[in-house]
C-alpha cells in the first residue's frame, strides 16, 4: 500500500442522498475503530445523513465479505465500505487473509452491482498499522473519499 493519498477529487461529492453500509471488524478493535472514525467523519463531512449509515460489527476481517453482500444485496444501498486491520506475525496468515477477503469483496461487488471499498488494511508490524489508523496515513478518510466517487457513480449510470 502507497504511502501516497490520492489526489483530491476536482470537485466535492455531495453525499445527502446516499446510503452507506459499513462492515467493521472487531479484530484488532482499537486500531479498526480510529479508522470507523476517521470514514464516519468524512462521510458527515460530505452530508450523508446518520439515517443513511448503517455500521454492522463483525469478528474478524474473514467475515467481512459475507456481511458485505448482505448490505449490498439490499435495495438502495449506494456503496458499502468494509474496515479491518491484519497485522504481520510469525507466520504469512494476514496476507492469506488479506487476498482471500480482497477477492471476496471484489466478488460481492460485481456480483450485486454496488461499489465494495476494501479498507481492510494488511501491514507486515503495528507501526504501519497504527499510521495508516491514526497517524498522518489518513485512510479512513480515502476509503470514505473512494466510497463517495464510487456512490455518484453509481447514481450516474442508474439514471441512464
Amino acid at each position: 500500500m502507497s504511502r501516497d493519498a490520492p489526489p483530491p477529487s476536482a470537485a466535492a461529492v455531495d453525499g445527502s442522498t446516499f446510503r452507506v453500509g459499513i462492515v467493521a471488524a472487531c479484530y484488532n478493535e482499537a486500531l479498526v475503530n480510529a479508522l470507523l472514525t476517521r470514514v464516519l467523519g468524512a462521510l458527515h463531512a460530505a452530508g450523508v445523513l446518520e439515517k443513511n449509515i448503517q455500521v454492522l460489527r463483525v469478528p474478524g476481517s474473514h467475515e467481512v465479505p459475507w456481511v458485505a453482500g448482505e448490505l449490498a444485496q439490499r435495495r438502495g444501498m449506494s456503496v458499502v465500505i468494509a474496515l479491518g486491520v491484519l497485522i504481520g506475525g510469525d507466520t504469512n496468515h494476514h496476507e492469506m487473509v488479506g487476498q482471500s477477503v480482497s477477492q471476496a469483496l471484489q466478488q460481492v461487488a460485481l456480483a450485486h452491482r454496488v461499489p465494495v471499498i476494501n479498507g481492510v488494511i494488511v501491514t507486515d508490524t503495528l507501526a504501519q498499522a497504527r499510521a495508516r489508523c491514526t497517524g498522518k496515513i489518513d485512510r479512513g478518510s480515502e476509503f470514505a473519499q473512494a466510497a463517495l466517487t464510487m456512490a455518484a457513480l453509481k447514481k450516474t449510470f442508474s439514471n441512464r
